[in-house]
């Protein structure tokens, strides 16, 4: 399959998801922000929009299409959260760097670029089952934590750099942040979050006051 047809399998697979999950809804199974209801009992799955979701699916791929064209002989990856993108992985140049930010970026709907690609020589792929070990680790530890909603949080690992990203309040990120440090294999955490305010998060969770 070419990267053409890819592209369009993979949005036509988002944008099939997003139909599902925007269908009409009785007045008993209201959605909001990615939630879903069960026996009456909101499950938080996702700070953003169902409609953001979708654009960040996208973000995603084009992203990653275009930054890799600008420098074909890296190992890039792209993520996006809230429409923020961040690029990890190597060049072998500070102008293939510059290149592949200024391509992803111009891809439709990307508010903000994290360019965080290092001029090195690829990763090894053990070195990159390395960084998924360690990423399943820093997920587990967030599933684990009492004080934190592991589905509001993003995990990349690039050379056992670990970056988060999210919609998050100063106190999440900072247990967040330090958790990830204590993993085995970290050697650096970065924070990619935007951080809002206790009263904002409890408006976007009907029924759970700020915390103090």
């Amino acid at each position: 399959m070419n990267s053409t047809r890819f592209v369009l399998h993979r949005l036509s697979t988002v944008a099939l998801l997003a139909a599902t999950l925007a269908a009409p809804l009785t007045a008993c199974a209201p959605l909001l922000l990615g939630g879903a209801v069960f026996g009456g009992t909101m499950v938080f799955v996702d700070r953003r929009t169902t409609g953001t979701q979708v654009e960040d699916q996208a973000i995603e791929i084009k992203a990653g299409l275009e930054a890799r064209r600008a420098a074909p002989s890296g190992h890039i990856n792209t993520t996006s959260y809230n429409r923020r993108l961040l690029i990890t992985g190597e060049v072998a140049s500070e102008g293939e760097r510059k290149a592949a930010e200024q391509a992803a970026g111009r891809v439709e709907n990307v508010r903000l670029v994290d360019n965080e690609l290092a001029v090195a020589g690829n990763t090894s792929i053990s070195a990159r089952s390395s960084d998924s070990v360690i990423t399943a680790k820093v997920k587990a530890g967030f599933i684990d934590a009492k004080d934190l909603q592991a589905q509001a949080i993003k995990v990349v690992t690039e050379r056992g750099i670990v970056y988060l990203m999210g919609i998050v309040t100063e106190r999440e990120a900072s247990r967040a942040t330090d958790m990830a440090r204590t993993v085995a294999g970290v050697n650096k955490v970065v924070r990619v979050f935007e951080i809002i305010s206790e009263a904002e998060l409890a408006r976007l969770i009907p029924g759970q006051p700020p915390k103090q």
